[in-house]
């Protein structure tokens, strides 16, 4: 399980891992890939009406790609920058929500990491 840190140089989800390339998550695998607990992420389906996962037979819950970054950019509101709830939500449904630095460097990331990956491949 990933350990919060209380470094100033792990800003953001740099300590966190590279999403991998498939279509659902489960709860766990989020946990994980977020360094968030469940019980947490169930909290904040409640609290944050754009984190809504799939849900399946048993009330199974089914993270996409987007969900898994939200969590991220929630996780980075709340923990990084200090917002509460009230806060995160208001910052996340504004209009500088859809331009937000810390998500596009999320996505950036990721697709670097995608591309590194594609390009190892073609080496072989």
């Amino acid at each position: 399980m990933l350990e919060p840190t209380d470094s100033a140089e792990d800003v953001g989800d740099g300590d966190l891992p590279p999403i991998p390339g498939k279509r659902y998550f489960t709860i766990g695998e989020v946990s994980e890939l977020c360094g968030v607990k469940p019980h947490v992420l169930r909290y904040w389906e409640q609290e944050f009406p754009q984190l809504s996962p799939v849900k399946r037979r048993g009330n199974r819950r089914y993270y996409q790609r987007h969900d898994v970054l939200m969590v991220r950019q929630i996780r980075s509101l709340l923990y990084d920058q200090g917002f509460t709830i009230g806060g995160a939500r208001q910052q996340l449904s504004g209009e500088g929500a859809k331009h937000d630095l810390n998500q596009t460097h999320q996505i950036l990331r990721q697709m670097r990491t995608e591309l590194e990956e594609i390009l190892q491949v073609l080496r072989r």
